[in-house]
């Protein structure tokens, strides 16, 4: 395979602990589903959905000088939330130590917790893919997981909404590219359903 995804888990079970490693096999296994049910690239889907969490389990400082050195644009906001670093660091070692310069694959895993605006079919597949893998069991998640599957847009928006609602109740900061990401799916829906009643009232 192309992206030798076997390698990879070598390297990640030395760098995840148990739990983290079977959560990173069961994102994939649910982006490989997710790919396939919506006509994308299986063997990108997993590869992504394997290494998004390569950088989540390294120390703080590491995290950090692997942000700022990624080349990556971020935030203040996030540069602020600890918790948001993995995947901006995740997404420079990729690149710079596998040799990864598919972009489409870098930004699945830099975007996996943050969203943006007109993100691509295999970003989506990916955060989704985090928020759905078999080993969640927050409330609703069954509810997520049926979205997903009828509707990448419809379950981005919600998930979006999940996101925001989580940070804020935790009186954390939100990204602007997360604002950004809420605003783009909630017009994105609003302009299909004027579409729909549109044709509806022709018909």
């Amino acid at each position: 395979m192309l992206y030798d995804p076997e390698n990879k888990k070598k390297f990640l079970k030395e760098q995840l602990s148990a739990k983290r490693y079977a959560h990173s096999l069961n994102v994939a296994a649910e982006c490989r589903k997710l790919a396939e049910k919506f006509g994308e690239d299986t063997e990108k889907a997993y590869f992504a959905g394997l290494l998004h969490d390569i950088c989540k389990e390294l120390p703080d400082d590491i995290q950090r000088e692997l942000v700022i050195h990624s080349g990556f644009t971020y935030s203040r906001e996030e540069l602020e939330t600890r918790s948001l670093w993995h995947a901006i660091a995740g997404a420079g070692l990729v690149r710079d130590k596998f040799g990864i310069e598919d972009i489409d694959i870098l930004n699945a895993i830099r975007f996996h917790t943050v969203g943006r605006a007109g993100m691509s079919r295999l970003e989506e597949i990916v955060y989704l893919g985090d928020l759905i893998s078999a080993d969640r069991d927050y409330k609703d998640v069954d509810k997520m997981r049926k979205l997903a599957y009828m509707s990448l847009d419809e379950a981005m928006l919600e998930a979006f909404l999940f996101s925001i609602k989580s940070v804020v109740k935790k009186g954390g900061l939100i990204p602007v590219c997360t604002v950004e990401g809420y605003n783009f799916y909630t017009r994105l829906q609003r302009d299909e359903k004027s579409s729909t009643n549109g044709k509806r009232g022709i018909i």
